[in-house]
């Protein structure tokens, strides 16, 4: 018997992944950098020297390096621990300031006197970048410093899933602190992904995917990976050099290449469309690493949707995040986003639900699995939206309904339940949830209005206490009667029976 390796996942069932980082928690350790931007126009040479002279006419600053990192693992739906240090100056306080905005990354950053903020200045004239000023030190942290972010780490340790090491050589990830932050890392059983600097990966002996560029692998293992077996070849002797699980090899235009311990290798070829600026590309792809294999994602699902991130990131000019809507979009779902933007994911689905509400409009929530759409179907939402101003409606993921009504169903998967939904007219807004019931999903979006069939009771209707709490209230619906899926589906079954 001849035997077949698994078919990888399609975008559908990855998509299903993503849907899940909500639930991964990140502990990012390394270099914090501050990104800036000063950008303007140059249309003459200065007169003291041949160099253009740049107008600003507007600038922006960004979070770098692990900074990115940690902020790219919140945009793609999870929350995220930073660990690193910054200086006791200006661009310290204002990268402090850009992550303390964002409630969804615990900021655990030591500040340092006399250690400058590591800092980097771009200036850009149109699509061009004419300089760029670094403000840094690459000496490694000082004793009581060392000690200092060990001691945030090992705080924060228990309350994540997996951790990153995002080293920019900047002398955070130096020996005082890289060789016992593993073994800490060890004994709490985390798994630990890191981004290397460093020539020597024995460094980072202990971690669990070590994640290098073409460029790093080369330096540390004499190997030229121009072709697929080089690459394997070359994460092989990085793998051995690791002690670890795998090795990531991150090869620019040639995608990524998966060396695991026992097994073979797997290329990914990129799934950049247009490339615009590799900048910080490699922390969002760590990131989204991190975040699938926190979500439960196995190990060659979770570089492919690293890969799917990147591909991303490398469309936007600077350095940028990716969010899990825009993940979606890129898995082929963005067809469920073509009825009006109906389709949402949730930190979506709240700021929508949060904006209607400061309008003024009155917002409903119905929930089902709406396998096959029938009459009773569209008079419940009907119904419903004249009870409100604005109707969501949540799905239930297909494993949600797996679970509900056993291993045959749904008959439709929920991307297409959810065109099909996000075609109706009554319907506003569609959200899924993979829980057995929608509580956590009416708890985040607030509805006024609570709509569910008059088969239940209001003390049945999960959620209702909750919206009749901060005054809202539960509308139930008359159903129509001779009208259900699993009547449908079993008259189905009768009917090819007889044929």
């Amino acid at each position: 018997m001849t035997n077949h390796a698994p078919e990888p996942p399609n975008d559908r069932e990855l998509a299903g992944v993503v849907r899940h980082f909500g639930r991964a928690r990140v502990l990012v350790i390394g270099d914090a950098i501050l990104d800036r931007y000063r950008i303007g126009d140059a249309h003459r040479l200065s007169p003291e020297a041949p160099i253009p002279v740049l107008r600003p006419t507007r600038h922006h600053d960004t979070p770098g390096g692990a900074a990115n990192v940690a902020m790219n693992v919140v945009t793609l739906g999870g929350q995220a621990v930073l660990a690193g240090v910054i200086g006791d100056d200006d661009a310290g306080r204002a990268l402090a300031r850009l992550l303390q905005d964002d409630a969804r990354i615990e900021v655990a950053l030591i500040v340092a006197p006399g250690r400058p903020t590591t800092s980097k200045t771009r200036f850009i004239a149109g699509a061009h970048q004419l300089l760029r000023l670094d403000e840094e030190t690459t000496a490694a942290l000082d004793e009581t410093t060392a000690a200092a972010l060990l001691s945030r780490v090992d705080a924060a340790l228990d309350r994540v899933d997996v951790v990153i090491l995002s080293d920019y050589a900047k002398g955070v990830l130096c020996d005082a602190v890289l060789s016992p932050l593993l073994d800490l890392i060890a004994g709490r059983g985390k798994p630990v992904i890191a981004d290397p600097k460093r020539p020597d990966f024995t460094a980072y002996r202990g971690v669990t995917v070590l994640t290098p560029n073409e460029h790093e692998v080369r330096v540390a293992t004499h190997v030229d990976i121009q072709f697929d077996a080089e690459a394997d070849r070359a994460g092989r002797a990085a793998l051995d050099a690791t002690g670890g699980e795998a090795v990531l090899v991150k090869r620019s235009a040639k995608g990524l290449t998966l060396v695991r311990r026992g097994e073979p290798a797997m290329h990914f070829p990129t799934r950049a469309r247009e490339v615009a600026d590799v900048s910080g590309a490699g922390d969002t792809l760590v990131a989204a690493l991190a975040v699938a294999l926190a979500a439960g994602a196995p190990l060659p699902e979770a570089a492919m949707l690293a890969n799917v991130t990147a591909g991303i990131s490398v469309e936007k000019t600077g350095t940028a995040t990716v969010s899990q809507a825009e993940l979606l979009n890129a898995l082929h779902t963005d067809v469920l986003a073509s009825t009006d933007r109906k389709v949402r994911v949730l930190e979506e689905a709240m700021d929508l639900a949060g904006a209607w509400r400061a309008q003024g409009l009155r917002v409903g929530f119905a929930n089902g699995c709406f396998d096959l759409i029938h009459p009773g179907h569209v008079h419940l939402l009907t119904r419903a939206r004249m009870g409100c101003d604005r109707l969501i409606v949540a799905l239930n993921t297909d494993a949600s309904v797996r679970r509900l009504k056993g291993p045959t169903r749904p008959v439709q998967n929920e991307d297409a339940r959810a065109i099909v939904m996000a075609s109706l007219s009554p319907v506003d807004m569609v959200v899924l949830f993979d829980e057995d019931t929608p509580l956590e999903l009416i708890r985040a979006l607030r509805p006024d209005v609570l709509i569910k069939g008059a088969d239940y009771t209001v003390d049945q209707v999960v959620g209702g206490d909750l919206v009749r709490g901060w005054g809202g209230e539960v509308l139930l619906v008359d159903l129509r009667e001779g009208h259900s899926t699993s009547g449908t589906i079993r008259r189905m079954a009768a009917h090819e029976g007889t044929v």
